[in-house]
C-alpha cells in the first residue's frame, strides 16, 4: 500500500509521493509567541510529530521545519499592555520567554525537536528579497501614500483563493494593516511601515524604508530557505487555512516557486462542547493540563483522535485516557514479569500499518494496539510464552511509532509512579487484594465480594489469574 493523505488544497485523499524518494520535507507553522501555550498548540505539534515518527518508521529521512513567529502585531500589543501595567519587559524578551514555555511543553510530551526551528526575526533579509521578487514580477506594490508599506496585489494573481476555494469577491478585507495606501482592501501587507508608537527595535531597514515584515511573508521565506522552492508537505491548524495559508500559497506561487505539494490541516479542540477560544474564557493551558495528568497519558489523549477531526475535551477525558493507557502499561509489566525481561520491539501488525498508511488513521492504529494487548493477555493466561513475546513485541513497536512507549529511553524518569501516587495506590490495592484472597481461602465469600465491590465503586477492577490477582483502572 502507498501512503495516502488528505490534501486540503484538492480536498481529496491522494497518494503521497515524496519529491525525492526516501526523503520528506515537512514545514509546520509554529506558534506566534505572544502568550502561554494551550491545548490547541499541543495537539497541533503532536499531530505532526506522529506523522514524522511514522515517516521515519517507514524508512524516510524527514526534515521537519517548525518556525517561531517572534515579531507580530499581537506580540507588540501584549508587550505594550504589560508595560502600561508596570512591566519593564521588552517585546523581544516577552517573545523569548513565551517561546521557552512552548519548548518546555513540547519536551514534556516528547514531541521531537524539529530539524530546525527558524525565528522570523532571523530571516528578515530573506523576506525582503522575496518581496523584491514579487514587486519585480508585478504582484506587489509600495503603498500609494509614500509610506514604507508594501502590499500583495491580490488582483494580479488569478489563482488567489485556490486553497480555500473562494473568489476574491467572497473574501473579507485583509485586517493586517491600515487600508491607507492600498489599491484594494483585500490586498495584504508584505512589509509594514514603522509606526512612531512602536519600539524602534521592532523595525528593520528595507528598500522601502524602515519597517517590519507582515505575518504571511515570514513563513513563505522561511519554508523556502530551509526546504527549497518546492517541498512535500505544509501543515498547520485548521484555523490557519485563511488567510494565512491562502496568502502564503499565493505569494509563493506568484514569486515563481512551486512551494508545498500537499497541504495538511489538523482539527481544532472543543472544550465542554464549545470551540475553545480566549473570548469564551475556556482556554486550557499546557501547564494546567500537565499538572492534571502524566505527560505520557496527556500525549495518549491528545493523539487519540484522527488529526482532521475535532478533539473533544471534557472533565473526564484525562481519567478515561489514564484508564486506557493503564491497560496497555499493565500488560507490558505483566509480560515482562512472565518473560523475565522487558519485551523487545517486534514487527508492526498489518492492521496498524494499514491504518497509518490510510491518512494517518491513529484511532484505528490505537484499536490495533488494544487488540494486540487483549491477545497478549490471553496468551499470558494460557501460559503461551511464544505468543506472549510476539504480542508484547508488536505492542512495543506500535507504541514506539506513536511516541507512547513507557519503556522507551525518551520516557526514562516518567514512570507510572509519577509523583508516587501510583505506588501508593498499588500498595493500598495490594493490601485489599491480599485480604480478599485470605477471605476466599476461608470461604468468607461475603467479605471477598465486599472488597471487590468497594474497589469497583472506586474505579478499580480486579482480575484473578493463574499468576495471582491483577488490578487496573476502569
Amino acid at each position: 500500500m502507498k501512503q495516502r493523505l488528505y490534501d486540503s488544497r484538492t480536498q481529496a485523499v491522494t497518494d503521497f509521493e515524496p519529491r525525492e524518494p526516501g526523503k520528506v520535507g515537512l514545514y509546520v507553522c509554529g506558534p506566534t509567541v505572544q502568550s502561554s501555550p494551550h491545548i490547541g498548540h499541543l495537539r497541533s505539534a503532536l499531530v505532526y510529530d506522529q506523522m514524522r515518527r511514522w515517516f521515519a518508521a517507514t524508512g524516510h529521512d524527514v526534515t521537519l521545519i517548525r518556525n517561531v513567529t517572534d515579531i507580530d502585531d499581537k506580540i507588540l500589543e501584549h508587550a505594550r499592555l504589560a508595560q502600561e501595567q508596570g512591566s519593564s519587559e521588552e517585546w523581544w524578551a516577552l517573545a523569548y520567554r513565551v517561546e521557552r514555555e512552548f519548548t518546555e511543553a513540547y519536551d514534556a510530551l516528547r514531541v521531537l525537536p524539529p530539524v530546525y526551528e527558524p525565528r522570523a526575526t532571523a530571516n528578515v533579509p530573506e523576506m525582503i528579497a522575496l518581496i523584491e521578487t514579487l514587486i519585480e514580477r508585478g504582484h506587489a506594490y509600495q503603498a500609494g501614500d509614500g509610506s514604507a508599506s508594501v502590499y500583495f496585489d491580490t488582483g494580479s494573481w488569478p489563482a488567489y483563493g485556490e486553497l480555500t476555494r473562494q473568489s476574491r469577491e467572497q473574501m473579507e478585507d485583509a485586517p493586517d494593516s491600515e487600508p491607507v495606501g492600498k489599491r484594494d482592501p483585500r490586498d495584504f501587507a508584505l512589509w509594514k511601515a514603522h509606526r512612531d508608537s512602536e519600539p524602534a527595535s521592532a523595525s528593520w531597514e528595507s528598500p522601502w524604508g524602515r519597517g517590519r515584515p507582515g505575518w504571511h511573508i515570514e513563513c513563505s521565506a522561511m519554508a523556502t530557505r530551509y526546504l527549497g522552492e518546492e517541498f512535500d508537505i505544509h501543515g498547520g491548524g485548521l484555523d490557519l487555512r485563511f488567510p494565512h495559508h491562502e496568502n502564503e500559497l499565493a505569494q509563493s506561487r506568484a514569486a515563481g516557486h512551486g512551494f508545498a505539494r500537499h497541504w495538511i490541516h489538523n482539527g481544532l479542540v472543543n472544550t465542554g462542547g464549545q470551540k475553545m477560544s480566549k473570548s469564551l474564557g475556556n482556554s486550557l493551558f499546557a501547564a494546567e493540563l500537565l499538572a492534571q495528568a502524566r505527560p505520557i497519558v496527556l500525549r495518549y489523549f491528545l493523539g487519540s483522535a484522527h488529526y482532521r477531526s475535532v478533539l473533544e475535551y471534557s472533565e473526564s477525558s484525562l481519567a478515561e485516557a489514564a484508564a486506557a493507557f493503564d491497560r496497555i502499561e499493565g500488560f507490558l509489566a505483566r509480560a515482562a514479569e512472565a518473560l523475565g525481561a522487558e519485551p523487545e520491539p517486534g514487527e508492526l501488525p498489518e492492521e496498524f500499518r494499514a491504518a497509518m498508511l490510510d491518512d494517518f488513521g491513529v484511532p484505528q492504529a490505537l484499536a490495533a494496539v488494544h487488540g494486540t494487548v487483549r491477545a497478549g493477555n490471553t496468551a499470558l493466561e494460557a501460559g503461551d510464552r511464544a505468543a506472549l513475546a510476539l504480542h508484547a513485541g508488536e505492542t512495543i513497536a506500535m507504541l514506539d511509532v506513536l511516541g507512547i512507549n513507557p519503556l522507551a529511553a525518551e520516557w526514562a524518569g516518567e514512570s507510572a509512579s509519577g509523583d508516587g501516587s501510583r505506588d501508593a495506590l498499588d500498595a493500598l490495592v495490594g493490601a485489599l487484594a491480599a485480604e480478599r484472597a485470605e477471605a476466599r481461602a476461608a470461604k468468607d465469600f461475603a467479605r471477598s465480594d465486599e472488597i471487590r465491590d468497594r474497589l469497583a465503586a472506586a474505579g478499580i477492577a480486579l482480575e484473578d489469574t493463574s499468576n495471582g490477582t491483577r488490578w487496573s483502572l476502569t
